[in-house]
């Protein structure tokens, strides 16, 4: 499986649009593609008009809050040959989408593991629906003036999925579901702008506490020193950093805070369960200094991995990253881990 990498250098709007010309193609043809294949996922017709009112008010919020990344999404626009109104759309499809807009088969499993006898790392899967796995990227991006490069994993022109950056900082995510959605800077855009923007744990977690996002997620953070994951809930952050110094999280939240609001459907928690189990038993066996190889092994067993299922519109695992901070790489295997080479990208 092919995937596009794009390094580019410059200004916000200078940067999106190398990633829009890079890749101005594959995206029109994924907006092409069922309204960038959300009409094979929802039950109802979807327009690109009756959308509208929604991508405006996510991207009124957006701009507000992050008005680096808004340019850049501009930027996106110009290079790709697309309206801005279209860039936004690759921006907020999940949105569009809502936590209840489709079934599920599982979600991101995520791990990280730091401390003075190990090799820091944080290493997921990402499980996603819409073979989405046909339109992913690798973006290398560093923009003028700021102290740092950001390198990030990316789908169909997002800006940002999960990534690290040169700092030593390295984010990676889980659905968690309190069923409270509203325009606001979306979780994939928050961690871009916390990798921009900070230098270790301390500093994200400081900006992660006055941001107001879209909807709930758990972040899991990890740099040479800590490693922690923060669930949100509503305007609610609670961070969690293990004594072990490993922070395993599937789909469900697991503060005593937040677990009563928490609105997973009963077979997706049974799974999410079974998922944070097995991703703990897996690292448990795992030396403190497992090379990514033995990490990739970890992600690529059932039920953390999930196979080809052929229903389009269900999760299967399209791509598993291993991400090392002290090290300064990313280490990733594109669609199912068992059946695809991994290929390294240096922060």
């Amino acid at each position: 499986m092919s995937v596009a990498y794009v390094k580019a250098v410059g200004t916000p709007f200078e940067l999106g649009h190398a990633h829009g010309a890079a890749l101005a193609g594959p995206l029109r043809a994924f907006l092409d593609d069922g309204l960038a294949r959300l009409d094979h996922l929802t039950d109802g017709p979807l327009t690109f008009t009756g959308l509208l009112p929604s991508i405006s008010a996510y991207r009124a919020a957006i701009a507000a809050a992050v008005p680096d990344l808004a340019e850049e999404v501009a930027g996106l626009a110009a290079g790709a040959g697309i309206s801005e109104d279209e860039a936004w759309l690759l921006q907020l499809r999940r949105e569009v989408m809502g936590y209840t807009g489709v079934p599920t088969a599982g979600d991101c499993t995520s791990y990280a593991r730091t401390g003075p006898a190990a090799r820091p790392v944080l290493a997921q899967t990402v499980d996603l629906n819409a073979d989405i796995d046909s339109h992913i990227a690798v973006l290398s991006l560093a923009r003028a003036g700021a102290p740092r490069r950001v390198t990030v994993l990316s789908f169909a022109g997002l800006l940002g999925y999960l990534g690290m950056n040169s700092d030593g900082l390295a984010i990676g995510l889980n659905l968690v579901t309190d069923g409270q959605w509203r325009p606001g800077i979306t979780p994939y855009l928050a961690i871009r702008h916390l990798l921009d923007g900070a230098g270790s744990v301390d500093e994200a977690l400081e900006m992660l506490a006055g941001l107001t996002l879209s909807s709930s997620r758990n972040l899991v953070l990890c740099d040479r020193r800590r490693a922690v994951y923060a669930e949100m809930c509503g305007t609610e952050l609670r961070v969690t950093e293990p004594a072990a110094r490993e922070a395993v999280h599937t789909n469900h939240y697991l503060h005593e805070d937040f677990t009563p609001l928490d609105r997973q459907s009963a077979p997706d928690r049974v799974n999410s369960d079974e998922r944070l189990e097995a991703v703990a038993e897996g690292l448990a066996g795992l030396g403190p200094q497992a090379a990514p190889e033995e990490h990739f092994g970890v992600l690529s067993r059932p039920p953390v991995c999930i196979a080809a299922h052929g229903d389009f519109r269900l999760e299967r695992t399209v791509a598993s990253v291993v991400m090392l901070p002290g090290a300064g790489e990313l280490h990733l295997r594109a669609g199912d881990p068992n059946h695809s080479a991994t290929e390294v990208f240096a922060v």
